[in-house]
């Protein structure tokens, strides 16, 4: 009988743990802090839990490997992490929300973190999305089809657009007289400009966000983890459609951004996703703001 009921408890185990991947419900949050004049916010939406199985982070190494990166950097060596987290900025009567995260049928709490901030959907005037993956534009259609943020105009990338139709047409039917595109490493509005990061989706883009000599640069997906991404950007990441371009955007981007010391958002990393980008030994490494 106790044979059994251990037997039973490690299967229980072993479903639980299973269970814990994909995407979860967090905490509703905004964290506020400056762009110079700007007053900006970083909202949470969800989280991402993905199992080191070599299937999604090191696509060139093997879990043992994954693994002493992780241990290396004192989290569970099992499995990495991603916060999925938007930003939100007030520039004059406008208000900018930069990527929209999953929508609430899959675990976003995004709009309970707009309301911390001060803020409801149909204050944003503006959505700037990086890229069409669904982590970033699922929350643009709420419950019973209509538009999340129906006073804004959505701007992506031309080739951004393209692909969202292809990947997401219902959501694409839904926000199609919103849509406003543009090309790649364009002016997109007073103070934010797009930064073009090829490979992992087309018209994947980042965007500089300046007031007067401040800068904050949302990198979108040029990086995942604040871990592995940084420790190994020479690895190959199952999210990255063009692996090989991604690969090298990837490397050559962090090294810009240690060398610069850029503030970013991450909205991947641990959340609020503010900080900066150092060296560390050959590789690099997170160094977020105090939160």
């Amino acid at each position: 009988m106790r044979i059994l009921i251990l037997a039973a408890a490690l299967t229980f185990t072993a479903l639980v743990r299973a269970g814990d991947f994909g995407p979860h419900s967090v905490a509703p949050a905004a964290h506020a802090f400056h762009i110079g004049d700007l007053q900006a916010w970083t909202l949470a939406d969800a989280q991402f839990v993905i199992p080191n199985d070599a299937k999604t982070f090191g696509l060139d190494a093997d879990p043992d490997t994954v693994a002493e990166v992780l241990k290396a950097a004192d989290v569970p060596s099992d499995r990495i992490t991603l916060a999925v987290d938007a930003l939100l900025v007030r520039e004059g009567k406008l208000l900018l929300l930069f990527d929209t995260g999953l929508g609430t049928a899959q675990h976003g709490v995004l709009q309970k973190s707009l309301q911390l901030a001060g803020a409801a959907a149909e204050d944003v005037t503006d959505v700037l999305i990086t890229h069409p993956h669904e982590d970033h534009i699922g929350g643009l259609v709420k419950a019973g089809g209509k538009p999340a943020f129906s006073e804004a105009r959505v701007w992506m990338t031309k080739a951004a657009w393209e692909a969202l139709q292809k990947q997401s047409p219902g959501i694409a039917r839904v926000i199609i007289a919103q849509v406003r595109t543009f090309e790649p490493g364009a002016k997109v509005m007073e103070g934010i400009r797009a930064v073009p990061y090829a490979g992992h989706t087309p018209g994947h883009s980042g965007y500089e966000i300046g007031s007067g000599q401040a800068k904050l640069l949302d990198i979108g997906d040029l990086a995942h983890s604040s871990v592995v991404s940084l420790a190994k950007p020479e690895w190959s990441v199952e999210f990255d459609e063009d692996k090989a371009v991604a690969k090298a955007t990837r490397m050559a981007g962090l090294k810009v951004l240690a060398r610069s010391r850029q503030r970013i958002f991450a909205p991947h990393f641990p959340f609020p996703g503010i900080g900066r980008v150092v060296v560390q030994e050959y590789a690099y490494a997170w160094k977020p703001e105090a939160p």
